[in-house]
């Protein structure tokens, strides 16, 4: 008998980590719950002033995005299980948030596109850290301050991608910046977390 192709292993392990995801509903549920949370407080807090609210939509909704994904995850198969259980929903709820900031449809499809392609690097990101604090105590405080400088050229082009749109200008520039950071980041990730499993096992 044959040994099973990279790519059938690949997809074993996405559907075993989906089926795991599926039976604690809780964690992804909870991770949506945040970001709507955090998204729908600073309407609420601020005030209803279109301008106003327009300008920080694109910030917030990423910052919320960054809080709301967890960290926990290891290497390729499962960071992309990861993915689709907490960033995916993310990304398809979040038209229906920024309707609270008075946002322009494009400019909505250009935040939806956005937080597509920059999510996957939160995840990347965050499979690194988890995976160089395994076995450590205070591994969740640890994982925050190794990603959270990691996550900012993701958050520069990714609000700025929404911004430029919103000002009439263009959004490629800084959708191609974001998309530069995934192709590292699915490049890179990983190996790195895979290296970073073994020296942590060791």
């Amino acid at each position: 008998m044959s040994a099973p192709s990279s790519g059938a292993v690949f997809r074993g392990i996405v559907r075993r980590d989906l089926r795991l995801a599926a039976r604690r509903r809780s964690e992804p549920l909870f991770t949506l719950g945040f970001f709507v949370v955090v998204a729908s407080l600073f309407p609420l807090g601020l005030g209803p002033e279109p301008e106003l609210l327009r300008r920080i939509a694109p910030g917030v909704l990423w910052v919320a995005a960054l809080l709301a994904s967890p960290l926990v995850l290891s290497v390729g198969a499962k960071i992309v299980a990861h993915w689709l259980v907490s960033g995916l929903p993310l990304v398809l709820v979040s038209p229906l948030l920024a309707l609270q900031y008075g946002l322009p449809a494009d400019v909505i499809a250009h935040l939806a596109l956005s937080l597509l392609v920059g999510t996957p690097v939160l995840s990347l990101i965050g499979a690194i850290a988890a995976a160089l604090t395994i076995g450590v105590r205070g591994a969740g405080v640890l994982v925050a301050l190794l990603t959270l400088p990691l996550y900012v050229p993701a958050l520069v082009f990714g609000a700025g991608a929404v911004d430029a749109k919103l000002a009439g200008l263009s959004a490629a520039p800084n959708l191609a910046l974001l998309g530069a950071c995934l192709a590292l980041a699915l490049l890179f990730a990983p190996l790195a977390t895979a290296t970073a499993i073994r020296i942590s096992l060791e």
